[in-house]
């Protein structure tokens, strides 16, 4: 169990971080892990204060929602965590955000377009959006899990951004990659139209990152 340890250690700091920097408000969002040898997610508990927050307040729980150690009842979204670990099996860790210029887009109803020459080894290409789910169900997971084919970061349409990670600290950077480039994206459009990469140079930056279309 030392390693799941680690993981509620690891996953109460970047909870913390992810609210000092603004990414979440309130006690919005949440993260977690998953062991997959073990068959057992960390996540953050549902409706606690990212400040005052704990290792020992990260719950432990299997897929099915079964608790395996916490005095405090999990994410509201832990069906949506456990349906992304269930369907991908190269994902040990997520990042779910309500950051404001990447959420209004998903407000919009947009996808952000390859707009930067970092989307593509950062988050493997554009930033598309998924359906609509209700909070707290499967179909939130489902519609999420149809667009993140070759990507690694979605907008979860008038809610938030769903970020996947090998590890924690890859899905936080990318998480901060979503922001920027929707950030970017929103500057660009109050004084014109954005230009978008050309295929051609999408093409060869695929190639140079080992990325599929």
């Amino acid at each position: 169990m030392n390693s799941l340890q680690s993981a509620k250690k690891r996953i109460q700091e970047t909870a913390l971080k992810a609210y000092q920097e603004q990414l979440v408000a309130g006690t919005s969002g949440n993260v977690s892990e998953f062991d997959h040898e073990q068959g057992i997610m960390a996540i953050t508990p549902s409706n606690m204060d990212y400040q005052i927050m704990q290792p020992e307040d990260v719950v432990l729980m299997k897929l099915d929602g079964t608790i395996v150690e916490g005095e405090h009842k999990p994410s509201s979204e832990w069906r949506m965590h456990a349906g992304v670990y269930a369907a991908r099996e190269d994902v040990n860790a997520i990042i779910h955000t309500h950051s404001p210029f990447a959420t209004s887009f998903a407000v919009l109803h947009e996808e952000i377009p390859e707009i930067l020459v970092e989307m593509l080894p950062f988050l493997g290409g554009g930033i598309p959006l998924s359906q609509f789910g209700m909070p707290g169900t499967n179909e939130l997971a489902d519609n999420a899990i149809k667009v993140l084919t070759n990507r690694n970061s979605c907008l979860l349409m008038n809610h938030g951004v769903l970020v996947i990670g090998k590890n924690l600290s890859q899905a936080y950077v990318r998480a901060q990659y979503v922001e920027d480039a929707a950030r970017i994206y929103h500057y660009a459009r109050q004084v014109g139209k954005p230009c978008l990469l050309d295929e051609s140079v999408l093409s060869t930056l695929r190639d140079r990152y080992g990325l599929k279309k």
